[in-house]
């Protein structure tokens, strides 16, 4: 870590560091830090292994990255980084570093994290339910959080059976929006479905985010299927029939390729 924001201090040093690092500011490097984190993701849903040590080393240059730019200005550095989670680490796990016991349930012991955190929130004055749910979380993953602090307080539906009648009466909205409103109204009513469709995956234990992931795998390999059989008589997608395109889709569907 020393190595690498010792790097990072030359590659940010005027007039001898890299031109495009120096012109960079928190604002322009955050879309680089979530897609190294979703990179990290990739690598670990692909089991690459072998990439994800580099993957983790991007991502870990951006907390040096930001750092580096903290330190510039006087707000904070990596040692003040690297200590705070150093702190919330050994706060957040008495049953560990303290007097607590340990012989808790995984559950238990998930309770207790919440617990902990919402007295953390409180410190930062973040009185309301929801607040502290940070707003640069990819959509999915923010609803599925939002959802769940609700439902700590008892705002949720009952079972999933519940949450499966709304999500008819929210797909029934977007077709009456699609008929008789405008783009404004149907992008609403598209919103609602799509957060009652997370609020269904979290009824039944799912992940909506790792969930949606897979199906986008899932639906870039049957497609890559379709081009690599229609490469084998000289054709791309563009020079076939929807017809043929589902055909060779079901073939992949009946191998399947996920």
């Amino acid at each position: 870590m020393r190595r690498l924001a010792e790097i990072m201090a030359r590659l940010r040093t005027p007039e001898t560091g890299c031109p495009w690092d120096l012109e960079q500011s928190f604002d322009t490097i955050v879309p680089y830090t979530i897609e190294e984190a979703h990179e990290v993701a990739d690598a670990i849903a692909r089991r690459a292994w072998d990439e994800l040590p580099a993957e983790l080393g991007d991502l870990a240059f951006q907390v040096v990255f930001h750092s580096r730019m903290a330190e510039e200005q006087g707000l904070f550095d990596l040692a003040d980084v690297l200590k705070a989670v150093c702190d919330k680490m050994i706060a957040r796990h008495p049953h560990v570093f303290g007097t607590e016991s340990n012989a808790k349930s995984a559950a238990q012991q998930t309770l207790d994290w919440e617990k902990i955190k919402a007295a953390e929130r409180a410190g930062r004055s973040e009185r309301g339910t929801l607040d502290g749910v940070a707003m640069g979380l990819p959509a999915l993953s923010r609803a599925l959080k939002l959802q769940n602090r609700a439902a700590r307080v008892g705002f949720d539906w009952e079972s999933a059976d519940d949450v499966l009648d709304k999500l008819v009466e929210e797909a029934k909205e977007v077709a009456e929006a699609r008929d008789s409103l405008g783009p404004e109204e149907l992008q609403e009513e598209y919103g609602d479905l799509m957060f009652v469709m997370v609020n269904l995956g979290r009824h039944m234990g799912l992940d909506p985010e790792a969930c949606l992931r897979a199906a986008n795998r899932k639906f870039t390999n049957r497609f890559a299927h379709i081009e690599r059989r229609l490469a084998e008589t000289g054709r791309r997608p563009a020079d076939s029939t929807l017809e043929e395109m589902d055909a060779l889709w079901n073939e992949a569907r009946a191998m399947k390729m996920k």
